[in-house]
C-alpha cells in the first residue's frame, strides 16, 4: 500500500517541478489551451446540430403525435450531446498529448536535465516518426479504454455493486491508462515501445494507480486537465526515472561521498521500495 503514496508523491513533486519552473510551465501549458479551444468548437457544434441529427436519423417518426415526437427527439438530442461529451472527456489527454508532442518531449527532458546534471535520453527518431508512434500507441490506448469503458458500463447495471464496485473500477482503469499515456512521454524517449511499458507499469501497479488516479478524478474537469498536465508530465517523467533505477544528480552526490558503496544502482531516488533497474528493450 506504500506504493499508493509513493505514487501521489510523484504527482505533487510533478506540480512542484512545474511551478517552480516558469518557462517549462507555459511552454506545457499551450497544447492543453489549443486541444481546449478545438473541443469547445467541436461541442458547441455538436450542440448546435445535435437536433439536425436526430430528425434524419429518426425519420421512421415523424409522423408521431405530440408530445411524444418531441419527447423521443429531444431525449434522443441530449444523448448525443451526452457521448459527445463523454467522448472528449476521455480522448482529452490523449489528444493534447498528441498536439504537445514536441512541447511535453522539451519539457521532459528538462526534468531529466535537470535530475541528471545536465543530460536527458533522446529516441534519435525523426520528428514525424515519434508523432507516428505517439498517435499509434494513443489509438492502442483509447481502444482498450473504450473496451473497459462499454465493460463497466453494462456492470453498471448490477444493483448494489453498479452504484459503488463499478465507478470505483472505472476511475482506477481510466488513472491506469492515463499514467501510461503520460509516463509515455519519457519512455518514448527511451526506445520503449507499448507492450513494455505496459508491462513495466504492471510490475508496479499501486504506484502507478496512486499517480494516475487522482489525475483521472481531476481530469473529469478538461479546463483542470490544461493547468495539471505540465506538472502531470514532469510527475511521470520523476515516477519513470525511479522506475528504471536511474539516480538523479543529488543521489550521484551523495554516491560520491560515501565512497561509492554502489547503493544507488537500482534504487533512484530511494521512492522505489529497492526496486532494480528495468532494462530497456532496443527499439526494433
Amino acid at each position: 500500500m506504500r506504493d499508493l503514496g509513493v505514487g501521489f508523491g510523484y504527482l505533487v513533486k510533478g506540480q512542484r517541478w512545474a511551478a517552480g519552473h516558469g518557462r517549462s510551465l507555459g511552454t506545457g501549458l499551450l497544447p492543453g489551451l489549443i486541444t481546449l479551444v478545438m473541443y469547445v468548437g467541436a461541442l458547441v457544434g455538436l450542440a448546435y446540430g445535435a437536433d439536425d441529427f436526430a430528425d434524419w436519423a429518426t425519420p421512421f417518426a415523424d409522423g408521431w403525435s405530440s408530445p411524444w415526437l418531441g419527447l423521443f427527439r429531444g431525449c434522443l438530442t441530449a444523448l448525443v450531446f451526452a457521448l459527445g461529451l463523454f467522448l472528449a472527456v476521455i480522448s482529452f489527454t490523449a489528444v493534447t498529448l498528441l498536439v504537445g508532442q514536441p512541447f511535453y518531449e522539451k519539457l521532459s527532458g528538462d526534468v531529466d536535465r535537470a535530475e541528471s546534471g545536465g543530460e536527458a535520453p533522446e529516441s534519435g527518431l525523426p520528428l514525424w516518426r515519434d508523432l507516428w508512434i505517439s498517435a499509434r500507441d494513443s489509438l492502442r490506448i483509447l481502444v482498450r479504454v473504450a473496451f473497459y469503458g462499454i465493460l463497466l458500463f453494462g456492470l453498471g447495471f448490477v444493483p448494489v455493486i453498479g452504484q459503488s464496485v463499478i465507478p470505483a473500477i472505472g476511475f482506477c482503469v481510466n488513472g491506469f491508462f492515463l499514467a501510461e499515456e503520460l509516463t509515455a512521454v519519457a519512455l518514448q524517449r527511451r526506445g520503449m515501445e507499448l507492450r513494455p511499458r505496459l508491462a513495466l507499469l504492471r510490475s508496479r501497479r499501486l504506484l502507478t494507480l496512486g499517480f494516475g488516479v487522482p489525475l483521472a478524478l481531476a481530469f473529469v474537469v478538461p479546463l483542470v486537465a490544461v493547468f495539471l498536465m505540465p506538472g502531470a508530465v514532469a510527475g511521470a517523467t520523476l515516477m519513470v526515472r525511479d522506475l528504471l533505477g536511474e539516480s538523479s544528480d543529488s543521489d550521484s552526490d551523495s554516491d560520491s561521498g560515501d565512497g561509492g558503496d554502489g547503493e544507488a544502482n537500482g534504487s533512484g531516488s530511494g521512492d522505489g521500495a529497492g526496486q532494480g533497474p528495468v532494462r530497456i528493450p532496443e527499439r526494433p
